[in-house]
């Protein structure tokens, strides 16, 4: 009897099934998936603590860069001046070298940008072209705001049968996920504020490098020139 017993207790134990090496392999993917949305989720709902910068107090100093400025080299001179006098570089950490410029190629638009600020949640550059371009915006994870200095530029989103255009001392707010085609007329520069995840807005800048361009030496120099400014600004602890 108790042989029979024992043979049938190991009967029922050899008959349990035991989950396979596949099934707890998605489930711990599964688990991640959820984790990491959550992770995500409270990182979006506290990334304004992280903010320096304002948008209502940039487009105040680009109004006030017009006014005291003949021309637009003036005007950008004005704003990073009143930039490093009104934060501090314990705050956050300013490129003043209005020299470095370099093109960019992005949603089939071309200009030159010159970028005084970027770290993970802000950057801060001027855009323009004297030739005039034009191009898709994008889809990104940052409210934009785009102060317009000198020139015109018109932009417009499907379904609007007539653009909006914005001139100088005006502003062309895009908030997080909007899409629209723009058009700089020539001669036409802006101030640039993005405010929410600058990192995922990156590969958008890079892709016409590989699709078109070809121009590695200019994607080399926007990369290292985009992690030192946000290095600088992680060692300050500006995420």
């Amino acid at each position: 009897m108790k042989t029979q017993s024992v043979s049938k207790n190991e009967s029922q134990t050899s008959s349990t099934p035991t989950p396979s090496i596949p099934s707890l392999k998605w489930s711990a993917i599964t688990v991640f998936v959820i984790l990491s949305w959550v992770l995500c989720q409270w990182l979006d709902g506290i990334k304004s603590q992280w903010y320096v910068l304002d948008p209502e107090t940039l487009h105040q100093v680009a109004k006030s860069a017009l006014a005291s400025s003949n021309d637009t080299a003036g005007a950008i001179q004005h704003i990073v001046s009143n930039l490093t006098e009104t934060y501090p570089s314990s705050r956050i950490r300013l490129n003043t070298d209005v020299n470095e410029w370099m093109f960019n190629n992005a949603g089939g638009a071309m200009g030159a940008m010159y970028i005084i600020h970027a770290s993970i949640t802000e950057y801060l550059i001027i855009f323009g072209t004297p030739l005039g371009t034009e191009g898709h915006t994008g889809q990104h994870t940052a409210d934009d705001y785009f102060y317009i200095l000198e020139g015109e530029q018109w932009a417009f989103e499907p379904g609007q049968l007539k653009s909006a255009r914005y001139g100088p001392g005006s502003v062309n707010y895009m908030p997080r996920g909007t899409v629209r085609q723009y058009k700089m007329h020539e001669g036409c520069f802006a101030l640039e504020y993005a405010r929410g995840w600058i990192p995922p807005m990156l590969p958008f800048g890079f892709a016409d490098t590989f699709t078109s361009t070809l121009d590695f030496l200019t994607l080399y120099r926007t990369v290292r020139i985009t992690l030192r400014e946000m290095v600088r600004n992680l060692l300050i602890g500006k995420i």
